[in-house]
This record gives structure tokens, sequence and C-alpha cells, in this order.
């Protein structure tokens, strides 16, 4: 009886342990992993989206956690709106560097160009005030130095001889008189006075120097007779010089009185003469749009001759300073047409597209009035690439549109699209390979060709208004610049893709593709980004505004897609 009921007993443990495994043994085990929980694919900001990370995270730039994005999920866009996100890798190849916006003084070198001439103001004639004979000169030569009251020559006159003797004889009133005449006839105060005590045998008088100076001009030799009102020197003071310029009107707002000038010339090397302007003339030049401005320049004499010569050929340099404003380095700025684009480095290799106005142009440095503040890392080097980028994003992201049925051609209508088209094919070959001389050549036929194509569709009056923009846009008489060609070329070929481009699906149709290039503005004033060009299937599309410059900036339209 006991041995059965021992038995019992471990048949009940025995069911009992199988019981709670097989049916609580989950409450005391660990849950294993689901096998359909989403994997992380990687983390993100989502107020930064070019900050990423395989780990959990914040964002280096506002320390937001990071948002784990998973499979199938596409994250935040980082390439949206005027954002440039670029890796690491791709910023060491474009070589990008970034520079701080500061507040400083903004400097500016104005070079101008002119001539050394004396001071007018100490300029003299000397003439001839009675007639008579020279019987001895001192001043005999050009450049001599002269003192003022020093005599230049030795006059023979009768008459004014027969005056100082009278001068001599005469008292009270009448002495006055004669010696006013004497004054008339050119003799100095100190001359007349010094009358009394001329020997009564000295047949001469001496012609004294006005002024302290050098003899430019010499018209007079020993012996000569001259008459009233002849000329016989000229002196001019050149202790100080006038160095004068033009000024044109857009350097007005840089020059004022005062400023110091410091002035260069070929014939003394190596020395800086610095002045002070002191005059600018209020006349401008109706001509030359410009005016005349003046820097007085000290010029004391070095081993016996003065340092600057009359007439020569000097450079100057105006130095202005404007007190500080918010600035940055000239090669930040892309000037884009009217605009003026930089990009901000927003951090963790994204940079941002922003347009500035721009103020004053200093020589490194230009001042900024609007787009950006003081601090923002603005991309000084590699910042064209950058555009670029932003320029393919935008035109490969440029949607397909349905072409609308177009109506089959004629064979008129044909054989004008292909002459036309083969002219124009020739004009865009030639200007990408830079030949001026080609372009021309095959410009000559344009306006022919154009008009048998005008003349050939106007048929399709949906097409009227394309067909008069091209018929304004034909004008071709050659080019001596490749720059002028360009810019008429421009209006041309916009004019006749926007016109070809719907006739690509009409039946019969002649080949051609058409080609993009998105940075025309930069070599083409005036004109927007995006210009377009045509060409037949028998060569790769090569740039006819940059020409061997950058000849692969070109996309191409393909039939469907819209001309931006």
């Amino acid at each position: 009886m006991k041995n059965f009921i021992a038995f019992l007993l471990i048949i009940a443990a025995l069911v009992g342990g199988w019981f709670l495994r097989g049916n609580f043994g989950d409450i005391f085990m660990t849950t294993p992993a689901s096998s359909g929980e989403r994997k992380v694919l990687f983390y993100q900001s989502a107020m930064h989206p070019w900050i990423k990370s395989d780990k959990p995270g914040r964002c280096t730039i506002c320390g937001m956690k990071l948002t784990p994005v998973y499979e199938g999920e596409k994250g935040f866009d980082a390439a949206g709106g005027d954002v440039i996100p670029l890796t690491q890798n791709q910023i060491q190849i474009m070589r990008v560097e970034t520079t701080e916006a500061k507040i400083q003084p903004l400097t500016k070198t104005l070079r101008v160009a002119g001539v050394m001439d004396d001071d007018e103001r100490r300029h003299r004639i000397i003439s001839a005030y009675v007639d008579g004979r020279v019987d001895k000169l001192f001043a005999n030569h050009h450049g001599a130095e002269v003192v003022a009251g020093e005599p230049l020559a030795l006059l023979y006159s009768p008459t004014l001889l027969q005056t100082e003797r009278e001068y001599r004889q005469l008292t009270g009133d009448l002495k006055k008189n004669t010696a006013l005449r004497l004054r008339q006839m050119g003799l100095t105060p100190e001359q007349i006075e010094a009358l009394e005590k001329k020997p009564a045998d000295a047949l001469t008088s001496e012609i004294l120097a006005p002024l302290t100076g050098t003899v430019v001009e010499h018209d007079v030799y020993e012996g000569q007779y001259v008459t009233m009102g002849q000329k016989l020197f000229a002196i001019a003071d050149f202790s100080v010089m006038w160095f004068q310029f033009r000024a044109y009107e857009q350097d007005m707002p840089w020059i004022k009185i005062g400023q110091k000038v410091d002035v260069t010339t070929p014939s003394v090397p190596g020395k800086v003469f610095t002045g002070e302007i002191t005059f600018i003339d209020p006349n401008f030049d109706e001509a030359s749009r410009s005016t005349q401005v003046r820097v007085e320049l000290p010029n004391p004499l070095v081993n016996g001759r003065r340092e600057l010569l009359h007439r020569l050929y000097a450079d100057g340099a105006v130095a202005v300073e404007i007190p500080p404003v918010l600035t940055l380095p000239k090669s930040a700025v892309m000037q884009t047409g009217p605009e003026a684009v930089v990009y901000v480095d927003q951090g963790g290799g994204a940079y941002a597209r922003s347009v500035v106005k721009i103020g004053r142009r200093g020589d490194a440095l230009l001042e900024v009035l609007s787009g950006i503040k003081a601090g923002d890392k603005i991309v000084t080097n590699g910042n064209l690439l950058i555009d670029g980028q932003a320029e393919m994003n935008r035109s490969f992201a440029s949607p397909t549109v349905p072409m609308a049925p177009v109506a089959a051609l004629t064979d008129d209508q044909k054989k004008a699209l292909t002459n036309f088209i083969q002219v124009a094919d020739a004009m865009a070959a030639a200007l990408s390979a830079d030949d001026l001389a080609a372009f021309n050549k095959a410009s000559e036929p344009a306006m022919m060709q154009t008009g048998e194509l005008i003349e050939a569709l106007k048929s399709r009056t949906e097409l009227a208004p394309k067909l008069d923009a091209l018929d304004k846009a034909r004008h071709f008489h050659g080019f001596d610049d490749i720059q002028k060609a360009r810019v008429a070329f421009h209006q041309f070929t916009m004019a006749n893709t926007a016109l070809l481009e719907p006739l690509r699906m009409a039946a019969g149709m002649p080949e051609f593709k058409v080609w993009e290039c998105y940075m025309v503005d930069r070599v083409v004033d005036g004109a927007p980004k995006i210009g377009h060009w045509v060409q037949t299937s028998e060569r790769p599309g090569h740039n006819p505004f940059f020409g061997a410059d950058m000849l692969e900036c070109v996309k191409e339209i393909k039939p469907g897609e819209a001309l931006p």
C-alpha cells in the first residue's frame, strides 16, 4: 500500500512539472524580439536634414534629438529650397573655403594718372615795357634759376633813359608824376628810389625778376632790339608742383578736398611724393564726363635741381577709408545679372543660397547692405561650383510635359526648316570654337534663311508671335568682337528654339537637338541664366556662350521637356 501511494506521488509530480512547463513557462521566460520589427536606416535632424548619423544622437547645429528613418522611408528632404548639401569628400574636391562676414572699415585706393604742372598763380611772363635794345643778358638760357629782385637783363632805351634824367632833376608833384611814368615803363619802386644814386653816365636799366623760380621761356638775345609789349622771358616757380588728374563721375563719391594722395613717377623710381587735394573743378567735361582734380606737392631743390619736372607723367593713389560697415571679400559674391548671390555655411556640409544687396566697393571688400548678418560664414572659394550644382539640381528636376499633336509639315516647310537648322547649327559651332570669322561667315545667310522660314510657316497662325520674335532677332552685320557676337546670337537662338521646339514632333521634321546652358548670364550682360541653342546630331553639345572656357556646361533638352 505504501509503495502504491509513493508511486502516485511520483506520477503527480511529473504531470505537474509538465503542466507548468507547457502552460506557464512563458511567464518565466524572456520574450524573443519580433521578426516583423522595422529596420532603422539612419538618424536625421528634422530641422537640419543634411545632418545624418548611423547612431542615435543630437543635431550638431541645433541640439535637437535625431529622428530615426526606417527602411522604406525617404527621410527629410535635405536638398529642398536653396540649401545645397555636400559630403565631406565633395567639400574637399571643390576646395570649399569660408570666411566670416565682419563689420570693419572699408578701404579703397583710387588709381589715377595725370601730369605735373607748375602753380599757375606763380607763373610770370616778362615783357618789354618800352622800346629798346638788350645790351646784356643774365638769364641767358632755359632752366636758369633766378631769385626775385635779381637782374635778368640790361636794357638800353632812350625813352626810359630820358625819363630817368627828368626824375632826378624834378621836385614836388612833377617828380611824383614822373615816378608814376617810370612805374609804367617797368621800373620797381626800389629802382625808382635808387635813381638818385645812379651814375649820370649809365645808359642802361635793369629788368628784374618778379619772383624766384626757373626760366622756362627765353625769347631774347644780347644786342636784340625789342618793342613795347614784346615777350622776353617766362618764369615759373617749381617749388610747389600741381599734380593734375581727371576724375570721372563714378570716382566723385570717393574724392574730397584735403585727402592725402601718394604720387609716383617713373623719373624718380622708388620715391613716393605725398600731397593733398586742394581743388576739384566744379565744371564737368561733357564729352569725357570727367573733371580736373589738383594735388599740391612740395618740390624742393635736391643737388641743385628739382626732382619733379614740368609736364612730367605721374601716377596717383587716393587712399580712402569708410567707417566700419558689414563687409565681405569680393570673391564671396557672385553677380548673376541684377542679383548678387552668396552661399552661407549652415554647418554639417550644407550651404544656403542668399541674395544680398551690395553697396560701395573697396579694394578687397564689398559693403553688404542686406541679405546676411555679421558672423555668418560665407563661402569664398568653391562657390561657383556650389552654384553650378544648385543649377543642375534645378535643371534635372524640370518636368516633362506632354506634347500636343502637331500638324504635318509641307515640302516647302521641310526644306526651309532644314536650311535654317543648318545655319543655326553652324553659328553655334563657330562660337563654341571661339572662331569669330567663322561665325560672321555662318551668319551671312541667316537673314535670308530666316526670311524663307518665316514665309514658309506664316500659314501656321499658332506660331505667329514666335515668328515675329525671330524676325526681330535675325539681323547680323558682322562683328569685330566675339562677346558682341554672343550677345546677338543669344537673342537669335532663344527666338529660334522657342519656334522650333513645338515642331519637333511634327511629321517630316528634320532631326536636331536642343541643348541648354544654365549660366549664360555670366557671359552675356542682361541675359537670363538659361540659354538654348539647336544642333544637329552629328556632334555632342558644345557651349557657344562660353566656348573653350567651359565647353561641357551643357544639358540636352529632350523632346517633351519644357523649355525653362
